[in-house]
């Protein structure tokens, strides 16, 4: 996809193995590279040309657009982490009349090593949530200046009308109806993951504190609370389970553009002809901007990739399981 530039831009043709990709380049410096540009081609190296001459991609390698900061994906890999375990310890007690719940229990240590595992990850999940808050007025402070920026501004989470048209015209297009909308840095089902997890911190973490704490709240609270409280945390929790490992994962991963995994959230970055595909009012406000080429960055090494496949791999594959466990247990087991 071609982009308008201004009269002092021009445009460069970028050779890859996918073919021609007409790419925004400012008169100073790149803008963008093809995410399909490969090494130079033996034509090139016959031909002589000095290096200099070579296009960016073709001196550098792969060069990735910088969706998300090394602390977003700490975040995101702390709660995978901290998300694994309290749904494996608490469903191993939520079901633990099932065959499978006993034998992963025994494995956790027991259930009372168990309970220590759960409320540790717990304490990492709340760590986190509040280390986003702290990021949040870092942001407001540095780059929006106030919230209402923040808040209102085009990058943000906040729902919007947009949001609305977006998911009537996703509709459509999954029903042939019409084209796929323009998404731009937030679609509307990544919204609702982010606040999902403030749901769950305020439900299932207020829960669970209560539960971890009896004595305490129930100096200001009745002692039918508890129970109420416990039915709650538990078939919230189980709620917030399902959809991550099925909702959640199908958008992330299992889309016919992203099967069979996204990494991105992980490596942070995303390839230049990914970003123009899924995120076309990003890349346009980048170009127009001129802010494009200050978030390329070189791709990871491929060693570095397989670790980080092997981490998301082995997350997804829990995820699936516990799905099977669930439905296993609600089929023919519950209680």
């Amino acid at each position: 996809m071609a982009e308008k530039l201004p009269e002092t831009s021009s445009t460069t043709i970028i050779q890859g193995r996918a073919g021609q990709e007409e790419i925004p380049r400012a008169s100073k410096a790149p803008m963008a590279e093809s995410s399909s540009a490969g090494p130079p081609t033996a034509a090139s190296k016959s031909a002589g040309a000095p290096d200099s001459q070579l296009p960016a991609p073709e001196r550098k390698g792969h060069r990735q657009y910088v969706r998300f900061t090394r602390l977003h994906r700490l975040q995101h890999a702390g709660m995978i982490i901290s998300f694994m375990s309290l749904a494996l310890t608490g469903l191993s007690l939520k079901f633990s009349y099932t065959p499978w719940a006993a034998v992963l229990s025994r494995l956790l240590g027991g259930f009372q090593t168990a309970g220590y595992i759960h409320r540790a990850a717990a304490v990492l999940m709340l760590g986190i949530f509040f280390v986003h808050l702290g990021d949040l007025l870092r942001l407001r402070r540095r780059e929006y200046r106030s919230w209402r920026a923040l808040l209102t501004g085009p990058d943000t989470m906040i729902p919007t009308a947009k949001d609305l048209a977006d998911l009537a015209a996703t509709l459509k297009w999954f029903l042939g109806l019409g084209r796929r909308p323009d998404y731009g840095r937030w679609t509307y089902w990544e919204k609702f993951d982010y606040f999902a997890v403030f749901w769950g911190i305020a439900i299932i973490g207020s829960t669970g504190l209560t539960l971890w704490f009896p004595v305490f709240f129930t100096r200001f609270l009745p002692g039918w609370f508890i129970n109420v409280a416990t039915v709650i945390h538990s078939d919230e929790a189980l709620l917030a389970t399902g959809f991550i490992f099925t909702v959640h994962f199908f958008n992330t991963h299992l889309r016919p553009e992203k099967f069979p995994m996204d990494i991105t959230i992980f490596t942070g970055r995303m390839p230049l002809a990914e970003l123009k595909r899924d995120k076309p009012l990003e890349y346009q406000a980048m170009v127009t901007s001129g802010a494009l080429d200050d978030r390329l960055e070189e791709a990871y090494p491929q060693v570095v990739v397989r670790v980080i496949r092997a981490f998301a791999w082995t997350a997804l594959s829990v995820g699936f399981g516990i799905v099977l466990w669930i439905v296993y247990a609600m089929l023919f087991a519950y209680r």
